[in-house]
């Protein structure tokens, strides 16, 4: 497939890489230029582009970037055809992101990004932790190989989402429709544990909308205390599926 991509953080980075490798033509583009993508984003055969050209002549448009960024692209995707797939891969911080007074907790954020793009949208790869997606994907059938769950309204756009999840190396597992996305953001019991396929149903039924924004920010306070504590720039990746999975399974 033909896949475009916005957004060069870690979780976009490893997209690239991942889907490249997998045999996609996949072209990047971040907000500050293709001569700030560096050759080891595009060691898998990835080509940086401008954002326009990202979204130009794609089969699928791979949104990774900040929940308050969206606004800003959505005059790049209006251009897009009515068949391209988007796939959103954002998730919602009240830190980061408290001004989109449109979200409340235990809302579904991408229904958000799809009235603001309005068009479609996938969520995918929004429940895996940055390092788990660089580092543990496996090939299909290997034994324990992790699970991303995926939610759409059109069985077509899931079933791309569905395949392109498989050819980063994680099982995917179908989570329903967008108005059930909910289940697979932060602070829910699938968000960033690195469950299986066969674990991945029970923790999306677990969800509860009521209680999941607060286990959010309560672990985005751990996670700040402990980095304050140490002067780390990140708390490890063991230490946070640690912290979910205490917080909320």
């Amino acid at each position: 497939m033909r896949i475009g991509i916005l957004g060069t953080g870690h979780i976009g980075q490893t997209l690239v890489l991942k889907l490249s490798a997998a045999g996609h033509e996949v072209k990047v583009a971040n907000s500050r230029g293709p001569e700030t993508i560096g050759p080891d984003i595009l060691a898998s055969g990835g080509r940086a582009v401008t954002s326009a050209e990202a979204m130009k002549d794609v089969d699928v448009a791979v949104l990774s970037v900040p929940l308050n960024c969206v606004p800003n692209i959505a005059p790049l995707t209006a251009h897009l055809g009515p068949d391209t797939v988007v796939v959103d891969t954002s998730n919602y911080y009240p830190e980061r992101d408290g001004h989109i007074d449109a979200i409340d907790s235990g809302q579904a954020e991408s229904l958000w990004v799809a009235l603001e793009l309005d068009r479609p949208v996938v969520k995918a790869w929004n429940a895996i932790g940055s390092d788990s997606l660089s580092r543990l994907g496996t090939p299909a059938g290997s034994p324990d190989r992790l699970a991303i769950p995926v939610a759409a309204d059109s069985e077509q756009d899931r079933r791309v989402g569905l395949t392109l999840v498989e050819d980063t190396g994680f099982d995917a597992v179908d989570a329903g429709t967008l108005s059930e996305s909910w289940r697979q953001q932060p602070g829910t019991p699938c968000y960033c544990t690195d469950l299986t396929r066969e674990e991945m149903p029970a923790a999306l039924s677990a969800a509860d909308p009521s209680r999941s924004p607060k286990r959010r920010d309560i672990a985005f306070a751990a996670v700040m205390e402990r980095m304050n504590g140490s002067g780390a720039r990140d708390p490890g990746a063991d230490f946070l599926v640690r912290l979910n999975r205490t917080l909320f399974m």
